[in-house]
């Protein structure tokens, strides 16, 4: 029987890792409320509500090479014109990504860390909304990767659209 030397991972102790590094450090809820102008009378309508969902990204460098991102949930529930409920979560996360490139950089700090804090925000928006005595919301996935290329095409329309400054001889 042959002697092995190995760690059972079969990677080498010694050797850095090459390539671009993605680490989660941290999730966690960074602010929430849940505002319910209309309880108890809201509670008598039939419960056939007008939602309307917003959801926004941003990202922040909090060390060298480590980024803050908070995904922003804010849905609102009317029944006819009336507010029946307002909830706002912002979720936050702590993200470690080296060796990047600036293009790459930007796309994983709009898709891949959005994607990873959906899942935590949109749980903390249906607690709030059941703990508030509504129905549950169940909010649909978001197609992050979707939404970053939406939004480069519209830059790159709105800077071919803007008409170059004029130069003066």
């Amino acid at each position: 029987m042959a002697d092995n030397d190995t760690n059972g991972s079969g990677a080498d102790q010694g050797k850095e890792v090459q390539g671009p590094q993605f680490v989660l450090q941290r999730i966690y809820l960074k602010d929430c409320s849940f505002e319910s102008p209309r309880s108890p009378q809201s509670f008598k309508n039939e419960w056939q509500p007008k939602i309307n969902f917003d959801v926004k990204t941003r990202s922040t460098e909090v060390d060298e090479n480590v980024f803050e991102v908070v995904l922003s949930l804010t849905v609102e529930a009317k029944l006819e014109d009336q507010v029946a409920f307002v909830v706002e979560v912002q979720q936050g996360g702590v993200f470690t990504c080296k060796d990047f490139e600036a293009p790459a950089l930007e796309q994983v700090l709009h898709t891949m860390c959005p994607n990873i804090l959906y899942p935590y925000a949109r749980e903390a928006v249906d607690n709030l909304v059941v703990k508030g005595s509504f129905p549950a919301l169940m909010l649909a996935p978001i197609n992050f990767e979707l939404l970053y290329a939406q939004q480069k095409e519209q830059q790159q329309k709105q800077a071919s659209d803007t008409p170059e400054a004029e130069q003066i001889n």
